[in-house]
Order: C-alpha cells, then structure tokens, then sequence
C-alpha cells in the first residue's frame, strides 16, 4: 500500500455525486439491480476525523456494520497494527458464504484470519514468522486459498482446507510455479488459469495455465505484450503510460527463472511494465488490472487479446484535487466484481474512495460513466480490501492503519 494525493488540476467537478464536466457521463447507476444507489456527495475532505462510530459515508439507503476489528481480534497487540488487509470468502463447498478470510500485512509473522459470518467469531488459522507483507487472498474454485506477499521475493502459497471444516487449514504450500514477485491481486478461474500481477513501477501482468485443473505445482507462466509497441516502449515510463493500449500477446516464461525472478524471466521476454498493477478481477470474458501510478484501471479483452484504459483519471472520471476539495479517481488499488456483474473499485491514498463503473454499451472498452459509491472519513485510513460474498446486499471492505486506535478490521456495507 502507499498513499499519495494528486495535485493536479481537476478534469471535472463533482455535483451530488455526480460526475459532470467536460468528457463525463451523467450517473446512471441508482437506475437498480441489488446494489443500484444515489452516488455520494463527495470525498469528506474537511470532515475527516478520528472521532467516528462508523468509518464511511455511504448513500442513503445503506447501513454499515463492523465485521471484525482488533477490539474483536488483536493479532500484533502492543500498539501494532494489524494492517487487514484483502478479503475472500468460501464461495464454494461446506458452508459456502458463510466465511470471510483476511491477509494481515504485517511485515514479519504474517498470518490469515477467518470471521465467521453467522457467529461473528474470529481467528487466526495461519500464521508464520517467516511470511512478509501479505496481501492478496483468492478462494478457489477446487476449494483452496491462495494468498501471497507483496515483497521483493515475494512468495504465492496455497492452503489447503479440512473438507469438513473449512477454517481448518491442513497445509500450506508455496507455490512459486505462479511466480516469485511482489505479488498482490490474484484471481481463479473455474478452468484452473490463474492471473497475477508484479506491484511495482515496471510490472507487468501475468498468466498461469497449469498442466492439470487444480494442480499449481506444474504449468506454463505467461507475461502480457503489447504488440503494436517497440522493445524499448515496453518498459514503465510514467509520461508514455497512456501508450499502453491495443492488441497483445501472452509470451511464454522460461520456467526455470520464474521460480526464482519473475520479474527477471519477464524482462528477458520483453514483457509489457505498468504503473503498479495491483489488483486483478475477471467478469465475463475481460480481465481488469488496477494500475496505481497510472490512475487508471485497465480492460483486458481474453478473447480479442485487446488492452483499452476502462477507467482512468481524466478520461471517464475526473481527476483528484485534494486541496481545492475536488473528488477525483486517485491510486485505484481493488477491484471486486459487484452482484450485477458492474466493476467495484477502491483506493489506496486518504481518504479513500468506493467507485463504481458502469456499462460500456459503446462497446469502446472505456466505462460509459463512474459513480462514487462511498468514502471513508478517517483522518489517517485507506481501505485495502473489497469483496461481494454470497448476498447480493452486502458488501465487505477492510480499514486498514486508521488514526482512531484498535480499528483495523473489516466492515460491511449493506443496501436495507
């Protein structure tokens, strides 16, 4: 995670909630589905404060619940934060939707925590004074968890659950086939393919295809390349970024160096850097990467293998201006898919922000309008996590590092 606030000018204003301006659709998406709402009035710039009984501003219509926090569960007491900070819930199997797990990032001793969603009980199932900074946390479809570091070196395990209780961890296996890198974002397919990310300046994005649905001990690891790009366009360049759009290919990584650099194995084909990707999601047949430094996150077409900015700053939302008291698209870090297949997104700067993509019916790869769901006003907060589990009216989000004490947790935002 890190924190920075633009200082850019605006490309737009927000009115109620509303985006308006030169190049911003009109909002559209209170129109229904289970999480249809009216958008905020705004990010609570002046507002912000660690005196709080509720940590957002939501839209009328919703209520906010805490989940879990360290007056629930202390993992690091003393004063230490216990940094929650991504979700994943059973989504399968024994009791499915029943439990919300977390990575705790922590730089020593990393452990996952589970709430139980009925109970409301909480506590560590794994934990290791070996694990640094863990972040991305994936349910499986075959029934495991996927959790890994962002860290230079960083390591992707996989845990492997009692069937009969799925808060009984039996083992926990690194699985560096799928990458030894800064990883974060992490997402399953129902065919086994997994997609993850480098989170720095200068990573890139990739895929793994095992040899066997469920088995991530044996497979190809692949890297995106842009196409229509010259090798040295390929690298991370903070003022060509924008560059970084049109048809690509998924290059195929010499396996005995991804198991010890990825990152290295991905320089060696001239993978595609971006701006701190992040996170990842897959609706549908498009994979969405969240790109920090960039301000924007970007559509990924798997099947025309086409790469167009779906949201970005400047372009379909405005930009931020946190000193003149502008709302704008700042440091996208999570993604979720919402229960109406909409992409959910989520900040990593103060204070935080909720956005919510629309449509893209001009079927230009661009969202046709980006809504302002929530916000945070906690004076020192972020949010570092963003998950729908089983019920279409509920979703969960992680406070991470706030100014109030014993706060970091999860909450739940709910439509009534």
């Amino acid at each position: 995670m890190r924190n920075r606030l633009a200082s850019s000018a605006a490309a737009g204003v927000i009115s109620a909630g509303v985006l308006v301006g030169v190049g911003f659709a009109p909002a559209a998406y209170a129109a229904g589905g289970p999480m249809g709402f009216d958008p905020v009035d705004g990010t609570p710039y002046g507002a912000a404060t660690a005196d709080w009984t509720e940590p957002f501003v939501i839209p009328a219509g919703y209520t906010q619940s805490l989940i879990a926090d360290e007056t629930t569960l202390d993992i690091y007491p003393g004063g230490v934060d216990d940094l929650t900070d991504m979700n994943t819930v059973n989504e399968t199997g024994r009791h499915a939707g029943r439990y919300l797990y977390r990575t705790h990032e922590v730089g020593a001793n990393g452990s996952i925590s589970v709430v139980d969603l009925t109970t409301g009980d909480a506590k560590v199932i794994a934990q290791d004074v070996d694990w640094n900074r863990l972040d991305g946390i994936r349910w499986t479809p075959w029934g495991t968890i996927l959790f890994a570091e962002e860290t230079t070196g960083g390591r992707l395990f996989e845990a492997i659950l009692d069937p009969a209780d799925p808060t009984v961890v039996l083992d926990v296996v690194e699985r560096t086939e799928v990458g030894v890198m800064r990883h974060e974002g992490i997402e399953a397919l129902a065919d086994g393919t997994v997609f993850v990310i480098d989170e720095l300046n200068g990573g890139s994005i990739y895929k793994f295809e095992p040899t066997t649905r469920g088995d991530l001990s044996d497979g190809q690891l692949y890297a995106l390349k842009l196409t229509g790009l010259a090798d040295d366009a390929q690298a991370w360049n903070q003022s060509t970024f924008n560059d970084k759009v049109g048809a690509f290919e998924w290059v195929a990584l010499d396996m005995d160096a991804v198991v010890v650099d990825t990152d290295a194995a991905a320089n060696a084909v001239g993978a595609t850097e971006f701006g701190r990707p992040e996170d990842v999601e897959v609706i549908g047949s498009t994979l969405y990467v969240a790109n920090t430094s960039e301000d924007r996150v970007v559509a990924i077409d798997l099947n025309t293998q086409v790469l167009t900015p779906f949201v970005q700053a400047g372009l379909n939302v405005p930009v931020e201006d946190a000193a003149a008291g502008v709302t704008g698209f700042n440091n996208p870090d999570n993604l979720a898919q919402g229960p109406d297949g909409a992409l959910w997104m989520v900040e990593d700067n103060y204070l935080s922000d909720v956005w919510v993509a629309g449509r893209d019916a001009r079927k230009d790869g661009t969202a046709d309008s980006v809504e302002q769901f929530a916000s945070l006003k906690d004076t020192g907060a972020e949010i570092s996590g963003i998950y729908f589990g089983k019920d279409p009216k509920t979703l969960f989000l992680n406070v991470q590092h706030p100014t109030k004490a014993l706060a970091d947790g999860t909450w739940a935002i709910t439509r009534r």
